[in-house]
């Protein structure tokens, strides 16, 4: 999924300087607001939110910490946290459940561990990919319930999007959920005018899609997006060198043991274990002084 290209006139919300400025924009959080709502079906306008601390520190000194993308509470006291994921995670939902979780512990302990009164939690997971393949919707919304499907407990509401099940067409884009998501998946593959939706004159979409116009940068923002384009690049170069210096220390792995089974038949000469392990005769002789030595 190339979520940068510098032939487009948009930039892709799912990408990490979409997101930061479309549903992480603090300034102007018409189309945050809106998109929650749409999200969690919520007939209730949401009219103001708070963006929140998103870290999770590590619980213990070995522990590990964590960060979401982004946390806000409402005006209600309701809070969200929202997550986006655009590679293959299948238990993107026992991350879903840690974060929800965490939340939930900082109220109670916030409360002196009372658990009356707690503010709802929608954590909300917008995935690239199907992380439910029994499951047919494109859109899910999970809370407690018993066997019968009768709801015990709404309190923490987990709600995940897997945008590849959105087949939609245009003409039957009509709920707000339905425009959200197709804005997601659709938007940085427009490149005239005559290719967008009338929807995205309303002015919560028209409020994100401005800020993803590349043609409407100011300098700063200009400067703000060339350097997410830089720190992916040198995230991406790092992770493919850990995955290069993970394969060469597996095949170094494979060729000891290919090695050392040889040396311990001692059927072969120096030399021809070293062609028809495809080594130097040098890694021979060491794997063979290191079994001499032991």
């Amino acid at each position: 999924m190339d979520l940068y290209n510098d032939n487009e006139r948009f930039i892709s919300i799912l990408s990490d300087y979409g997101f930061k400025v479309t549903f992480g924009n603090e300034s102007d959080t018409r189309f945050l607001r809106r998109a929650l709502q749409a999200l969690i079906q919520s007939p209730a306008t949401i009219t103001q939110v708070e963006f929140i601390e998103s870290e999770i520190p590590g619980l213990t000194r070995d522990s590990r910490s964590g960060v979401y993308d982004l946390a806000c509470v409402d005006e209600r006291g309701n809070q969200f946290i929202v997550e986006m994921q655009l590679s293959k995670y299948p238990d993107f939902i026992q991350r879903m459940k840690f974060y929800s979780f965490y939340r939930l512990n900082t109220l109670v302990r916030k409360g002196k561990y009372k658990f009356e009164g707690l503010p709802r939690i929608y954590c909300i997971g917008i995935l690239a990919f199907d992380i439910f393949p029994h499951v047919g919707d494109y859109h899910n919304v999970a809370m407690l319930r018993n066997e019968k499907g009768e709801l015990i407990d709404d309190q923490t509401t987990f709600i995940t999007v897997e945008l590849a099940k959105f087949k939609k067409r245009l003409a039957n884009v009509q709920t707000d959920l339905d425009k959200l998501i197709y804005t997601m998946k659709a938007t940085h593959k427009a490149t005239k005018p005559k290719q967008f939706p009338q929807f995205w004159n309303e002015e919560w979409l028209e409020a994100a899609i401005k800020e993803l116009d590349t043609r409407q940068m100011t300098p700063e923002k200009r400067m703000a997006y060339e350097m997410t384009l830089s720190a992916n690049a040198l995230a991406v170069e790092n992770e493919n060198r850990k995955i290069e210096e993970a394969e060469e220390r597996r095949e170094k792995l494979v060729k000891t043991e290919t090695v050392t089974k040889a040396l311990k038949r001692g059927k072969l000469t120096i030399e021809e274990i070293a062609e028809d392990s495809g080594v130097s005769v040098d890694f021979v002789l060491e794997i063979q002084r290191g079994l001499i030595k032991n």
